[in-house]
């Protein structure tokens, strides 16, 4: 994952976190551009620990919790380098880490 796009993305984090998700958390809708998608799903990588390994059904709780769509959202995690995958295994592989 090319992490400059990523990198420039954040500057608006706050404001991007702020327009795309409520009170509790949830994403209320998933942005079109993709500078404010890349915000998002940096911020719902950030629920899984980079070098642990999760099955399919594991990573599929922790994505409803923040999207109705989990399975949209994981797709999004995916081909944008957050998740890697082999045989219903997944890795966190990008993003930023705290």
């Amino acid at each position: 994952m090319d992490q400059q796009p990523l990198h420039d993305a954040l500057k608006d984090r706050d404001k991007v976190l702020r327009a795309f998700l409520d009170a509790d958390g949830r994403i209320t809708a998933m942005p079109a551009k993709h500078s404010k998608r890349l915000v998002l799903l940096d911020h719902v990588a950030r629920a899984f620990t980079p070098g642990e390994k999760y099955p399919e059904r594991d990573v599929d709780v922790v994505l409803r919790a923040f999207f109705d769509d989990y399975v949209t959202l994981r797709r999004y995690l995916v081909d944008a380098g957050f998740l890697d995958r082999d045989h219903g295994v997944y890795w966190r592989t990008g993003g930023t880490v705290l």
